[in-house]
């Protein structure tokens, strides 16, 4: 894919899709809003990530070189996306009553754990929002004079003060306005606070004394701090999920015009994925019982079934989730997997790229990363009879590398639906599945249906001729 056709990305300022030029086409540099380590990120939350490699994949594979950051919210999240209710890691302290520090760290490793989990690269920089509070005070001093007031519970941006706040947004609809909640003393509702002061009697873990009082940043300041340290005033992409566009990104955006006194809103291409939806509602952390990776795994599913769950769905398309979707997922995975697998053996030496296919894939990562287009054409390369194993699996590198399966190196033992409290042995079924097959071999019917009854028993699926040769399951 290297140096081929335009990139085209639908870029969230114009509302349409335009053509990608690099600030630096020696360094493209992207910034995506990382979690808030307050708890387990939900499956809708990593399906941001796995677009956002989707993106930096193509990026590296079309020949740019890459700077990426994903940023860990640690400190300034309230429990209101605008300026209403507890910071979340200080909600999660006390109703845990546990070291605020100590919460941040375990989820944090949690996450970088998901992105292992479903082959997500390592971004080049993943920074703490703690480790850059006097960075955060120090761009608040700066913009204070012209762009803030100061109200007892804190510093507050004056969004009157830039042209255009909100054009990132759109029309406000009921849905947004609906989510900032109404604070005593503020100019304008869309006023957002940069500094959040401690309040008398108030208990915090996370504090720092500031020119406004001591207390703690305001979430959206953050974003706009790290990405100018790590990338520069104005750099390339900024990605993040459809309800940042509403709020969290335009007041960045306020914030950077703020601070280079100009009409540069940061990132020259704002990228939005849409939502994962769960008709169930157990998608939202508040309902209590909501789908993490961790329970995908629990249930016998693997981690890169869901990343193949996202890319059968267009990134700015909503994804609904059910146990159906995803198991369909996996079994499609299963069919690339043991069609892999029959091409190693029959690969004698290395193989040729088949530029037909790689142009093919291109067309559809070029044209706003249209990942559904891209899978048809994998079916296609690994059924092409007419070309030779070592060119399959040569040219299957190429969709390994921006799609981001592992399939060269995927095992398919691994994409058995195995629920992690069964009791059987696996290795006892793979015994008793031999001896049924000697069985059928040598014409003991009787012999062969009581081992199929006795698996059954044990909670077994024995799936008598089927094509993919994975002879049994155990049912999530």
């Amino acid at each position: 894919m290297h140096d081929r056709r335009p990139l085209t990305l639908y870029n969230s300022l114009s509302r349409q899709q335009e053509t990608f030029t690099p600030l630096d086409p020696d360094n493209v540099r992207i910034y995506s809003c990382g979690p808030t380590v307050y708890h387990y990120a939900h499956l809708g939350n990593l399906r941001a990530y796995v677009f956002t490699d989707t993106l930096s994949r193509t990026i590296t594979a079309k020949g740019w070189p890459l700077t990426h950051v994903i940023n860990i919210t640690d400190v300034g999240h309230l429990t209101s996306d605008a300026d209403a209710g507890d910071d979340k890691m200080e909600a999660a302290a006390r109703a845990l009553g546990q070291d605020i520090w100590a919460i941040a760290r375990h989820y944090t490793d949690a996450f970088k754990q998901n992105l292992s989990d479903l082959n997500i690269r390592t971004p080049t920089h993943m920074p703490l929002a703690t480790d850059h509070v006097a960075e955060m005070i120090a761009w608040g001093e700066q913009i204070a004079a012209k762009h803030c007031y100061l109200l007892d519970d804190g510093l507050y941006f004056d969004t009157t003060t830039v042209q255009d706040y909100g054009r990132l947004a759109g029309a406000v609809d009921d849905a947004a306005q609906g989510r900032i909640e109404t604070v005593a003393g503020k100019r304008h509702p869309q006023d957002f606070a940069i500094w959040r002061t401690t309040s008398p009697g108030e208990t915090r873990q996370m504090e720092w004394e500031s020119p406004w009082g001591r207390g703690a940043p305001g979430w959206h300041l953050e974003c706009s701090v790290m990405a100018a340290k790590y990338l520069g005033a104005a750099f390339d992409i900024h990605t993040g999920g459809i309800d940042h566009r509403e709020i969290h990104h335009p007041n960045e955006i306020a914030q950077n015009q703020a601070h280079c006194g100009c009409a540069d809103t940061g990132a020259t291409f704002w990228l939005h994925n849409n939502f994962l939806v769960d008709r169930t509602g157990k998608m939202s952390k508040s309902s209590g019982e909501f789908l993490t990776l961790s329970r995908l795994v629990e249930r016998g599913f693997h981690p890169l079934s869901y990343r193949l769950m996202c890319l059968q769905a267009h990134y700015r398309s909503e994804l609904e989730f059910s146990w159906e979707n995803l198991a369909a997922a996996q079994v499609r995975l299963k069919r690339w997997v043991y069609a892999v697998e029959a091409l190693r053996t029959r690969a004698a030496a290395a193989g040729t790229v088949m530029t037909a296919y790689t142009d093919q894939l291109d067309a559809a990562l070029s044209d706003d990363l249209a990942t559904p287009r891209a899978l048809p054409v994998l079916d296609a390369l690994l059924s092409d009879k007419k070309a030779s194993a070592a060119d399959r699996l040569a040219t299957l590198a190429a969709f390994d590398n921006v799609l981001g399966l592992d399939l060269a190196r995927l095992d398919r033992g691994a994409l058995r639906v195995r629920p992690i409290d069964a009791s059987i042995d696996e290795s006892a079924i793979e015994a008793r599945l031999e001896e049924r097959k000697a069985a059928r071999a040598a014409k003991e019917f009787a012999r062969s249906d009581s081992i199929r009854d006795e698996l059954v028993e044990a909670g077994v699926e024995v799936m008598d001729g089927d094509p993919l040769g994975w002879d049994w399951k155990l049912p999530s």
